[in-house]
């Protein structure tokens, strides 16, 4: 076990160090560690990954509550006005335009899933994470507008999304148990105390950090520390009251940066544990959820997650989108950059917590796989596409940039800001 820790811990440090060296060859942290989860435990077996499942729920759970209170958190609904139309297109219309073609599909084409599972495939695969493209998002061909954009959607939907996958969660548990057949309904009221709960926690610890700030109680320095542990606080404390964890902590991240509270440079304590810990999901993700799910894998399983990245994905995106003035290739452009990343990596773990292993097997291959391709795809697809689309929208003119706002932190995606500064291009913190 030393071993195996000493190696992650040697990896890590190596990324450190290279990672600027490693953006020149577009290599994002997420494909890096998916790669070396995938080669050193499946490959030449020198990673001896075997988590118990106490381990692996925990390292899930502390980092999808880092990664909801942390992107609620820098969200400036202020800053975000003049674009607000765009989000809400994406974000109201879009996302569950998404979950519910989502789920049709999987009712329709993978054998053995109905009802709650479909439900649960379909919400577990609608967040999208822009670290997959980070080199997109980074590239300053691409107008500002659009990586806001896109930037700004990836960091809000897996908090929207987490209500669908806890409910459908607790209807397959219930499914599957005579036992538990009111689990739909106490979900239910967990989230709506979570919502509640969060909504205060939030409110109160903003208004008190600002009182502090101004009153010279208490310094950045120590502050970060402070909001790091309010974001856990938040998870654990809902649990606690019979809340859900995930929302509370969703909806106090959101609560809490409406009150200006914190200066942006405090939150980069907790962004910087999220990356830290999000990166340990995919060296997780490769090593031990992949390989577990190939030996389940079907034909069915690798053609929805195809459909996912592309039809369930782009046509939502395309429907919402109609009428707000963006061009045809922007669209095409936004639809395709959704790539399915840590939210849904978490939910795989978190399903093969809760669940048996029939209905486990069943689903979270969908999910790994789906994630998996997106991995490669998008990281691959990233850069050329960026710089094909630059150069079209310079051609016909790019969207307005409006005025400048506190971007949404794009996760682990150390190597894209190494490159972005290199570009000399500085119009928002990504």
């Amino acid at each position: 076990m030393d071993g195996t820790l000493s190696l992650i811990l040697l990896l890590l440090f190596l990324w450190g160090l290279y990672s600027q060296r490693l953006a020149r060859v577009e290599l994002t942290a997420p494909v890096a560690f998916v790669l070396l989860g995938l080669l050193l435990g499946e490959g030449i077996g020198v990673l001896h990954l075997a988590p118990s499942p106490g381990t692996v729920r925990t390292l899930a759970e502390v980092t999808l509550a880092w990664v909801l209170f942390t992107d609620a958190a820098r969200l400036s609904f202020r800053a975000l006005r003049p674009e607000l139309g765009l989000y809400a297109r994406l974000l109201l219309l879009g996302l569950p335009m998404c979950i519910g073609l989502g789920a049709l599909l999987a009712m329709g084409l993978l054998p053995g899933v109905s009802g709650w599972a479909a439900l649960y495939v379909a919400a577990a695969l609608a967040p999208t994470d822009a670290a997959l493209g980070a080199t997109m998002m980074v590239n300053p061909v691409v107008p500002a507008r659009i990586r806001r954009l896109i930037n700004v959607e990836s960091g809000l939907n897996d908090g929207i999304a987490t209500p669908f996958v806890v409910v459908s969660l607790a209807g397959v548990a219930a499914a599957g148990s005579a036992s538990d057949t009111h689990a739909t309904g106490s979900a239910l009221v967990e989230l709506a105390i979570g919502l509640a709960y969060g909504t205060v926690l939030g409110l109160t610890a903003g208004g008190l950090l600002r009182s502090a700030l101004r009153r010279g109680w208490a310094t950045e320095d120590v502050a970060g520390a402070g909001i790091l542990a309010l974001a856990l606080l938040s998870y654990t404390s809902a649990i606690a009251i019979g809340g859900n964890g995930f929302v509370a902590a969703f909806v106090a991240g959101l609560a809490f940066g409406s009150t200006h509270g914190a200066p942006q440079r405090v939150l980069l304590f907790v962004e910087q544990a999220a990356s830290l810990s999000s990166v340990l999901v995919w060296l997780l993700f490769g090593a031990v959820l992949v390989p577990a799910a190939v030996h389940h894998l079907t034909w069915q399983a690798v053609l929805y997650a195809a459909l996912s990245l592309t039809v369930v994905r782009m046509v939502p995106v395309a429907l919402s989108l109609a009428g707000s003035g963006l061009d045809r290739k922007t669209v095409l452009f936004v639809g395709w950059f959704g790539p399915r990343g840590l939210a849904s990596v978490i939910f795989g773990l978190l399903a093969v917590e809760e669940l048996g292993p029939p209905a486990a097997q069943t689903i979270v291959p969908v999910v790994a796989c789906t994630v998996l391709l997106s991995v490669f795809a998008h990281g691959i697809a990233s850069a050329p596409l960026a710089q094909r689309y630059g150069r079209a929208a310079a051609v016909t003119g790019p969207p307005p940039v409006g005025p400048a706002v506190n971007e949404l932190p794009i996760r682990g995606m150390v190597a894209g800001a190494a490159k972005h500064h290199r570009h000399g291009r500085r119009d928002g913190h990504v």
